[in-house]
């Protein structure tokens, strides 16, 4: 019988034992994963926290502050200013919150007074144009001022824009007795009935509601009686408003009276002295933008420039003040054509033209 051969068996590799975890393996896996969300979820939550506060105002000190917004401010830069004042924390959350609650374009330009009360809402609230935290802001308006003077004044304070009070001045018709017959369409209409005086406004403020407001001072201080006199004189309102704004422009002091007075005898002599012309140096500055007149001014080709055209000019130059109304209603009874302003800041009044030059000569002011 054939031999078997046995092929040899193939070697056995030991197995390495397996090492099992040990419980304290186990635990320290466990307790390390805890801590992990423990820690993350305490994170979570102080970041919760914190925005919680700062979202509803919780815990902040009290304060008190007034902020201006212009209408180049972006939502951003208004956000820097209630960081800046310690009304909120994050400018970024509150960035977030008004962009979620789509209220970033209810922000309006305007000086408003806030509080750290106040929750993110609120804040917004409190910017916008129905709020009832809108700064009231004192605006006095010096006598002589121009109406854009007045407009630029206004618009700087933040109460109205020149925009819009140019449009609400020129288009709109105001339920004045006194601006019956003057037509619609240029705001300088307005000039000479803008009172000057003291107001008080919020801002932002309606064009139409302060434009209104200086209508009214002026209607209630020209009484029922002034305008009477006014008719009986054979003037008007507006001529009676145009004199008085060129006595306003050439004078600050005692002198209006007379100053007046060379004023209506320029016009009521035509064939006397200045030949109906009134010459006067205000309405020049008036055309040329506000600036100190030259020769050269005199011959601008304007209705207001009182060396080219004879009489009253238009309409007022300026916006005067009760005292330059009653001089323009008053005169003083003279026979003055001519004054001129001494070194002293003193106004002199002459009957001619010889007198005048005469003291010019001696005043190193005119040299």
């Amino acid at each position: 019988m054939a031999q078997e051969t046995r092929q040899p068996r193939p070697e056995r590799r030991e197995r390495r034992p397996r090492r099992s975890k040990g419980p304290a393996s186990s635990v320290s896996f466990a307790l390390i994963y805890v801590v992990f969300v423990i820690g993350v979820s305490a994170l979570l939550a102080c970041i919760g926290w914190v925005a919680a506060n700062d979202i509803l105002a919780l815990n902040k000190p009290e304060k008190t502050v007034t902020i201006t917004i212009s209408d180049e401010d972006s939502f951003g830069d208004v956000a820097s200013m209630l960081k800046k004042e310690g009304l909120i924390d994050s400018k970024l959350l509150f960035n977030l919150f008004a962009t979620f609650t789509g209220s970033k374009d209810k922000v309006v330009a305007g000086t408003f007074t806030l509080d750290t009360d106040m929750d993110y809402r609120a804040l917004i609230y409190g910017m916008s144009a129905y709020s009832a935290t809108k700064a009231t802001i004192q605006v006095t308006i010096p006598e002589g001022y121009t109406i854009d003077q007045i407009f630029k004044l206004l618009d700087e304070k933040n109460v109205a824009s020149v925009e819009d009070l140019q449009d609400m001045a020129a288009n709109h018709d105001y339920a004045f007795s006194f601006l019956e017959d003057i037509e619609l369409g240029d705001y300088h209409r307005l000039e000479g009935y803008l009172y000057p005086d003291t107001y008080e406004f919020t801002t932002p403020q309606s064009a139409l509601y302060v434009i209104n407001k200086m209508l009214v001072r002026f209607d209630d201080l020209f009484t029922e009686e002034m305008r009477q006199e006014v008719a009986d004189s054979g003037r008007t309102i507006h001529e009676v408003l145009t004199v008085a704004s060129l006595i306003e422009k050439e004078t600050d002091g005692s002198d209006r009276g007379d100053i007046a007075s060379v004023i209506y005898n320029r016009l009521n002599n035509p064939g006397a002295a200045t030949n109906g012309y009134l010459q006067i140096d205000a309405t020049l500055a008036y055309i040329n933008g506000g600036n100190v007149p030259t020769e050269a001014d005199k011959s601008i080709d304007s209705p207001y420039n009182t060396y080219l055209y004879k009489g009253l000019p238009p309409g007022p130059i300026a916006n005067p003040g009760m005292e330059a109304i009653e001089a323009a209603m008053h005169p003083n009874n003279t026979s003055y054509y001519y004054y001129a302003l001494g070194d002293d800041g003193k106004h002199r009044f002459f009957s001619s033209y010889s007198e005048m030059q005469s003291f010019v000569a001696t005043q190193e002011r005119y040299q």
